[in-house]
């Protein structure tokens, strides 16, 4: 698990729905790790090593979720993260995301780990 002090930059709110629009062109068919932490519940592994098809936020009025789309072809699996409060990203020594964390309302977090290129 990737410690809070790792990563590097939070992204304005304000920005979330053209972070991740972006970030999905530029890295469709990349293979990602979802992992959904939560105290309660405890630390569970959702996705491992599937294309990322897209990321796609909604802001408060239109849903105000998160929701993560993993398949090749067609979605294969979806994850949604609901009212997200903060993400924050990792990036290599290249300047290329390795990770990114989002938390929510519910006190839980979405860790989406990024295979290299």
């Amino acid at each position: 698990m990737v410690s809070k002090t790792n990563l590097s930059k939070s992204l304005p709110h304000d920005r979330w729905d053209e972070f991740f629009d972006q970030f999905s062109e530029g890295n469709r068919g990349r293979d990602i790790s979802i992992e959904l932490i939560n105290s309660e519940l405890g630390d569970q592994e959702l996705i491992q090593n599937s294309p990322l098809m897209a990321m796609i936020y909604d802001r408060p009025g239109k849903g105000n979720d998160l929701v993560i789309e993993v398949g090749k072809d067609q979605v294969t699996v979806g994850h949604i993260v609901y009212s997200p409060t903060e993400v924050l990203t990792e990036q290599d020594s290249n300047g290329q995301i390795i990770t990114i964390r989002i938390s929510d309302a519910a006190k839980s977090q979405t860790l989406i780990r990024l295979q290299a290129t």
